[in-house]
């Protein structure tokens, strides 16, 4: 017997077959997917005491955002005008201006946000800017994935040491700053590893920063070789515990560097990934490695991930937010969007990255990116039941033909009813069932302002809107 049965849905089931089933129903039993199929026949043989009304609803797998930054929530828009302003403004939060109430109240904030728009699972890594991490101290990922686990959305929560040299000064909020040692950073992680790793819906996995031409350029012989060495053994404990080892803002040149370190393989995601040359996409593809594709971040201003050419070498590729800094969200669907206005533009030529495609990467192909293909990604038996029924009733929206087509290319996450994650009902008619949304945001609020206190980043906030010149 089943504990939910969803009904009257068209189900996207983005399974093998890539069925879109009319009029269907999804049975859940003990957090996992029983059946998907024709209404009736399901309704028959799998009753339940809880039903949702789907009629009108399109049913898909929660979505899965394959790179986003935890911390970033209560910095966006902050110096948005000028990128070196923002990257400096991070290293300053993300080592000394930040404490574990930070982390916390961000951490629900993000949660909820991808709660709302249907984002069932995402990669946090704990800072940004360049690749700055809050590893100092266990205190800080203890923060966050107690804040994750609170709104319940699964989280891959990205972990890892600073790029050599070290030591680099941190403080909790600016008090008693202190030198951190790599070795000091890299038993942070295994803390957080060992504390969070397959707790609940959270999961760990280790990063280290990426090592580009401009790095070597600038350190010295005996720190880049450090980088290189640290780089390797964080990717060989990614390795030996079974987690994803990921690397933000590879670029041509750095995919060559990673090969070399011995750090691609199928455990690997690669974020970012623009302008690669030839024989870095046949590296990839040769070592099983995926990227995660950030089509509305800088960085795919300033180059092209070649997405469409390495899913033709048959690179897995997954959809990433970048969110939330500075001007993007956590809308999957928007990346969608921008995923395929961003590569047709580039080739001019309307038929590139249909919406089924588009829609595969922020599902099956995220999943697959995660090592998480076999529980999350698509809606079929055996599967965790992560479901989005996603309000089609709406004018933007009608008539209601063609649902693949009008749900990638015109829905966004407002338009999102509920979602059940592991068959439990997280959000139901828009709102949060677990947690209070308007504590959430007066937390986040309140933590915000603290932190521009703390670090004096007053004059962050003040970004021109940039209006044309006027007569």
């Amino acid at each position: 017997m089943a504990d939910l049965l969803i009904t009257g849905a068209t189900v996207i089931a983005m399974d093998a077959a890539r069925r879109i089933l009319p009029d269907a129903a999804i049975a859940v039993a003990d957090g996992t997917i029983l059946a998907v199929g024709p209404r009736a026949e399901v309704e028959a043989a799998h009753p339940a005491p809880t039903r949702i009304d789907a009629t009108g609803k399109v049913a898909i797998p929660g979505l899965i955002d394959a790179h986003a930054h935890a911390g970033h929530g209560l910095i966006k828009t902050m110096a948005m005008d000028d990128g070196d302003a923002w990257e400096d403004l991070c290293g300053r939060v993300y080592t000394t201006g930040s404490t574990p109430d930070f982390w916390y109240a961000e951490a629900r904030l993000a949660a909820l946000e991808r709660l709302r728009f249907g984002v069932t699972t995402g990669v946090s890594l704990l800072g940004g800017g360049d690749t700055i991490m809050r590893t100092d101290d266990p205190a800080y990922g203890d923060a966050h994935c107690t804040g994750v686990a609170e709104v319940g959305t699964r989280s891959v929560v990205a972990v890892g040491p600073t790029r050599a040299p070290h030591p680099l000064t941190y403080a909790d909020g600016g008090a008693d700053p202190h030198p951190v040692t790599f070795d000091t950073q890299v038993a942070t992680c295994e803390t957080l590893l060992d504390r969070w790793h397959g707790r609940g819906t959270l999961s760990i996995a280790l990063l280290y920063p990426v090592l580009r031409d401009e790095h070597e350029a600038r350190m010295t012989p005996a720190d880049y070789a450090d980088a290189g060495a640290q780089a390797a053994r964080v990717a060989d404990m990614a390795r030996a515990a079974s987690v994803v080892f990921t690397q933000d803002g590879h670029q041509g040149g750095s995919v060559r560097r990673a090969r070399a370190l011995g750090l691609l393989g199928s455990n690997a995601l690669l974020s970012h990934a623009v302008d690669l040359h030839d024989d870095e996409q046949a590296m990839l593809a040769e070592t099983g490695t995926a990227v995660a594709h950030n089509p509305s971040a800088v960085a795919s201003v300033l180059g092209r991930c070649p997405a469409v050419e390495l899913m033709d070498r048959g690179v897995t590729v997954a959809l990433g937010s970048d969110a939330t800094a500075p001007d993007r969200s956590g809308d999957m669907f928007r990346h969608m969007q921008q995923a395929m206005h961003y590569h047709r533009r580039h080739f001019r030529d309307p038929s590139v990255l249909p919406p089924g495609q588009a829609l595969e990467m922020a599902t099956v192909h995220g999943a697959r990116a995660l090592g998480m293909e076999d529980s999350i990604g698509s809606l079929e038996p055996g599967k965790a039941a992560d479901i989005v029924l996603v309000d089609m009733a709406r004018p933007h929206l009608y008539p209601p033909n063609m649902p693949l087509h009008r749900l990638v290319c015109f829905a966004n996450g407002n338009d999102v009813d509920t979602v059940i994650l592991g068959g439990e009902v997280l959000l139901q008619d828009g709102r949060p069932t677990r947690v209070s949304a308007e504590a959430i945001l007066a937390d986040a609020a309140r933590e915000a302002e603290a932190m521009i206190d703390r670090t004096g980043a007053g004059a962050a906030l003040d970004v021109p809107p940039g209006w044309s010149a006027l007569p």
